[in-house]
């Protein structure tokens, strides 16, 4: 790797560290060029704007980071129920990325930017989509594999559980890593009852 990409990916990691833990629009460059031992003028270098930032983090840092984490334990043992309930389990506790009190990066953007933003909107949706379509291809194969009836819908299943993963990051923000464990525990029953 050489120097300018090695400067790239430490302002990305400081970048990520501060707007994962403040927000992004209560990060500035100011804020992160002090956390480096760039100057501004390197940081314009990397990145003409803030957004080309926020942009490269979601893209460079979050998806590769994310999507193989969410969706590698879904074909794990051939069993679907328990596949999903590892991997929102894993995603919970295990991920060694995302603090309880911070949330999870990628939902806390998707809250504060887009709304906001288009670019951002569409680059979280991306991994989203991506998220959301690996869990409805386990659904789908369980499905053709007799392990799931066909009355269910895997497209609006995998909304729901991504749904219900954004609305457990939040809680856990407020009430620890104790909302995560009384989630899970419902989740497992949701799931094999499925």
């Amino acid at each position: 790797m050489s120097q300018a990409q090695e400067t790239r990916v430490m302002i990305l990691r400081k970048a990520f560290e501060l707007i994962y833990k403040r927000g992004y629009q209560a990060t500035s460059i100011d804020d992160i060029v002090a956390t480096t031992s760039v100057t501004k003028g390197a940081f314009f270098y990397h990145f003409p704007n803030k957004e080309k930032l926020g942009l490269a983090l979601i893209n460079e840092v979050m998806y590769p980071g994310l999507i193989p984490y969410m969706s590698d334990s879904l074909n794990r043992s051939g069993d679907v129920r328990k596949d999903i309930y590892d991997m929102m389990s894993n995603l919970l506790l295990k991920a060694p990325f995302i603090r309880v009190e911070y949330g999870c990066p990628a939902v806390n953007l998707i809250e504060e930017m887009a709304p906001l933003n288009e670019s951002f909107r569409k680059a979280l949706t991306r991994i989203i989509k991506e998220w959301q379509g690996a869990i409805e291809a386990a659904f789908i194969k369980a499905q053709h594999e007799g392990q799931l009836a066909a009355t269910h819908n895997p497209k609006q299943m995998a909304l729901y559980i991504t749904a219900n993963y954004s609305g457990v990051r939040n809680m856990g923000k407020i009430f620890g890593e104790s909302a995560y464990i009384a989630f899970l525990q419902e989740f497992k029953n949701y799931i094999y009852q499925l």
